[in-house]
C-alpha cells in the first residue's frame, strides 16, 4: 500500500491543521473520563467489599463484554466511516457514565447494580479508541504532519488526559461522593462527542476494497486474518499483549488494595498521574527516537525499562520513591503505544484499520481479563507484600523472553526510514 508518509505530497498548498487539533482535543477529553472510571471501578468496588478478589473480578465482568464485541466495532468503523463511527462511540459511553448517578438518586446503588451498569457502559464504549486512531492517518495528511510525529502528540495528549483524569477523580470523591462523580465523567463525555462533531476530514479509502459484501461476520473477523498476515503487526501485538497479561493487575487491582488498606486515595491518584504525565513526555520522544534508532532498539530499551522500574515499587516504598519510579515507568512505556500505532497505520490498508486496531482494544481488554481475577485472589489469601513482587518477577522474565527474539527485526520494515 502507498505510505501515508508519501501522501502528505499530495496536500502541499493546502495544510488545514484544524482536524488534527479537534481530535487531539477528543483525545484528551475522552482519556481524561477514562481514567476517572479506571479509578473508581476498583475504588467503588473495595468500598463496597472490602475484598480485592471482588474489586479483581469487577474488572474482570467490565472487561468481557468490551473483548466480544471490539471486533464488531471495528466493523463500524471501517463500513460507516471513521468520524461517524468516533461520534457516536463517544456519546454512548457518556450515556451510560450518566445512568450511574441517575440510578443512584433513586435506588440504592449495590455491588451487583453498579456492575452491570459498568458492563453496559463497557458494551457501547468498546470502539472509540479504534475509531480514533484509525483517523489519524486522515487528519496528519491534512495538516501536513508525519505518522510519527501524529501518533507521537496523540499518544502523548491521551496520556495527558490520562494522568489528569485520576486526580481529578480522586478530588471529587471527597468533595461530591464515588458515584456522584460519575456526573463529571459524564460531562466530560458529552463534550468530547460534541468536539468530534466539528471535524472535518476526507477520510482515504482503498481504491478497490476486497471486504465489499461479504456477511457481517466474515467481514468483522477480517481483522484477524490480516493481522496473522503482517509479521510486524503480528509480533508487537504480541509483546503489548504479554506486557498487558502480566502488569496491568498491578495498577488494577495490586496498587488500589494496597491505597485502600491505608486510606489514600490521593496517594494512589497522584502515583496513577505521575505515571501519566511520563507517559505523555514518553510518547512526545518517540519521532526524536525514531530519527536515532530502529524500531526494534526503541521497542526493547521500552519494555526492559518498564520491567526494572517496577522492582522498587515492588517494596511498596515511601511515596516519594514510589513516584519516582512511576515517573521512570511512564517514561519507558510512553513510546510504546505510537510506535504500535505507525506500525499499524503503516502496513494495514485504511479501509481495514478499525478492526485490526479494534482487536489491539481486543487484547487490552481481554488479555488481563484472567491474571487481574488470580491476582484479586492471590492478594486477599497472600497480601500485597508478596504478590506484588511475585509479579514483578514475571514481567522481568517475559521482558526478557520478548526482547531477546530475533524475530524483533521485522518491526524495521515498518519504519519509513527502511522503507
Amino acid at each position: 500500500m502507498v505510505s501515508e508518509n508519501r501522501l502528505l505530497t499530495q496536500n502541499v498548498g493546502k495544510i488545514r491543521i484544524a482536524p488534527f487539533i479537534l481530535l487531539e482535543i477528543t483525545a484528551f477529553t475522552s482519556a481524561m473520563s477514562g481514567s476517572m472510571v479506571f479509578l473508581l471501578m476498583p475504588w467503588i468496588t473495595l468500598q463496597l467489599t472490602h475484598s480485592a478478589s471482588s474489586a479483581g473480578l469487577a474488572v474482570t465482568l467490565t472487561a468481557i463484554p468490551g473483548l466480544l464485541i471490539s471486533p464488531f466495532a471495528g466493523s463500524l468503523v471501517d463500513k460507516f466511516g471513521r468520524r461517524r463511527a468516533a461520534i457516536f462511540m463517544e456519546f454512548l459511553p457518556a450515556l451510560a457514565n450518566l445512568s450511574i448517578p441517575i440510578v443512584a438518586v433513586f435506588t440504592h446503588l449495590n455491588l451487583g447494580l453498579f456492575l452491570a451498569l459498568s458492563v453496559v457502559r463497557a458494551i457501547v464504549g468498546s470502539g472509540n479508541f479504534s475509531a480514533r486512531k484509525s483517523l489519524i492517518p486522515d487528519v496528519a495528511a491534512a495538516g501536513g504532519i508525519t505518522l510519527e510525529r501524529a501518533n507521537g502528540i496523540h499518544e502523548s495528549i491521551g496520556a495527558a488526559g490520562f494522568a489528569l483524569g485520576p486526580a481529578i477523580a480522586s478530588i471529587c470523591i471527597g468533595w461530591l461522593g464515588d458515584f456522584n462523580t460519575f456526573w463529571v465523567v459524564a460531562g466530560i463525555g458529552f463534550l468530547a462527542t460534541f468536539i468530534t462533531t466539528l471535524i472535518r476530514v476526507t477520510e482515504h479509502r482503498e481504491a478497490h476494497d476486497e471486504d465489499v459484501g461479504r456477511h457481517w461476520a466474515s467481514y468483522a473477523v477480517q481483522g484477524v486474518k490480516i493481522l496473522f498476515q503482517t509479521p510486524s503487526v503480528l509480533i508487537l501485538m504480541a509483546a503489548v499483549c504479554v506486557l498487558a497479561i502480566i502488569y496491568m493487575p498491578t495498577e488494577l487491582v495490586v496498587l488500589p488494595s494496597y491505597y485502600t488498606s491505608i486510606n489514600d486515595p490521593q496517594g494512589m491518584g497522584f502515583l496513577l498521574c505521575t505515571m501519566a504525565i511520563c507517559t505523555t513526555v514518553g510518547a512526545l520522544l518517540f519521532e526524536r527516537l525514531n530519527r536515532r534508532f530502529s524500531f526494534t532498539a526503541i521497542l526493547r530499551v521500552a519494555i526492559l525499562g518498564v520491567a526494572l522500574s517496577m522492582v522498587p515499587m515492588a517494596f511498596l516504598p515511601p511515596q516519594p520513591v514510589m513516584l519516582i519510579c512511576g515517573a521512570i515507568l511512564g517514561l519507558a512505556w510512553g513510546p510504546l503505544p505510537p510506535l504500535l500505532n505507525t506500525v499499524i497505520q503503516r502496513k494495514i490498508p485504511a479501509n481495514r484499520r478499525g478492526r485490526v486496531f479494534s482487536l489491539e482494544m481486543a487484547i487490552w481488554t481481554g488479555g488481563p481479563i484472567l491474571s487481574m481475577g488470580l491476582a484479586g485472589i492471590a492478594v486477599d489469601a497472600l497480601g500485597v507484600r508478596i504478590i506484588y513482587p511475585l509479579i514483578v518477577v514475571l514481567v522481568l522474565v517475559a521482558a526478557v523472553v520478548v526482547s531477546t527474539r530475533k524475530s524483533l527485526v521485522d518491526l524495521n520494515t515498518a519504519d519509513y526510514q527502511n522503507e
